[in-house]
């Protein structure tokens, strides 16, 4: 078994959790992949011993793997998508610290949990993602998102108004501080937030949500993922930030975004 482990710093109270994991993993002969800046932090920083097949330092050179274990919080598991993308490589959300949705796995449920996922005890959800197209390439190959895109004033002052489209037809405009579209993994997150609603995982929607929109009778819309999401923005600062999950940048209003579901699906590990 090939298994590829992300991750980012941690507090020393993780340390023995890590440590166990690693021997976990030793033990059930698996060949271990370590992204690089994390096995620095690994060895120079918590001074574990770690046995490793290889390292890797993104997309481009990460082995064809079994699973890789994602070691952090939330935005640790995000960045881990980033990752893999289309490799159909099943995810394992450890969490090192706080409550987490994506990183489910808390650290006092480590090695059973760890136990039951090398013995094949679990199932796998296929996780779908929302894809941005623009006429810059603002994002480059990291164009999708697993949780969210959104569109935010920059400034402290007037709002913005988000001309939305489905399929072409047009939605409404809405001047807020901004919108998000989410997929079912990202209701829980951002839109929730905001008051969007919950929506199951498995679902096949998204979630059109405004940020503190000026008229108070516009309210969160879900609609089905087959169809396609054309923003146009305007602003008096003639420009907005748009961001997907973790990722941001900032655009001219004359630039619209098309948004539509992401041609692949992350496969995230569930224990039975």
């Amino acid at each position: 078994m090939k298994i590829a482990l992300f991750g980012k710093q941690f507090g020393e109270i993780f340390y023995e959790k890590c440590a166990c994991l690693l021997k976990h993993l030793l033990q059930a002969k698996a060949d271990i992949y370590i992204y690089r800046p994390f096995h620095e932090f690994l060895t120079q920083t918590a001074h574990l011993k770690v046995d490793c097949s290889g390292l890797f330092n993104g997309y481009a050179d990460l082995p064809e793997c079994d699973m890789m274990f994602s070691i952090g919080g939330d935005g640790t598991f995000l960045d881990a998508v980033t990752m893999i993308r289309n490799r159909n490589i099943a995810m394992v959300g450890i969490n090192t610290g706080r409550l987490g949705f994506l990183a489910d796995i808390a650290m006092e449920e480590l090695p059973t949990a760890v136990s039951e996922i090398l013995q094949g005890k679990y199932t796998t959800k296929q996780l779908d993602l929302l894809s941005l197209e623009t006429s810059v390439p603002c994002f480059g190959e990291l164009n999708f998102a697993l949780n969210e895109l959104a569109v935010q004033k920059r400034d402290s002052s007037s709002m913005i108004t988000i001309h939305t489209y489905l399929n072409n037809e047009f939605l409404n405009s809405y001047w807020a501080d901004g919108l998000i579209v989410a997929t079912p993994t990202g209701s829980t997150a951002y839109s929730l937030s905001v008051g969007g609603p919950i929506v199951h995982p498995t679902a096949k929607e998204f979630v059109i949500t405004p940020i503190s929109p000026h008229n108070l009778t516009v309210r969160p819309l879900v609609v089905p993922n087959d169809f396609e999401i054309s923003l146009r923005i305007e602003g008096r600062g003639g420009k907005y930030l748009a961001s997907l999950d973790s990722r941001s940048c900032i655009l001219d209003d004359s630039v619209s975004l098309t948004i539509r579901k992401a041609n692949f699906t992350v496969p995230v590990i569930d224990r039975i």
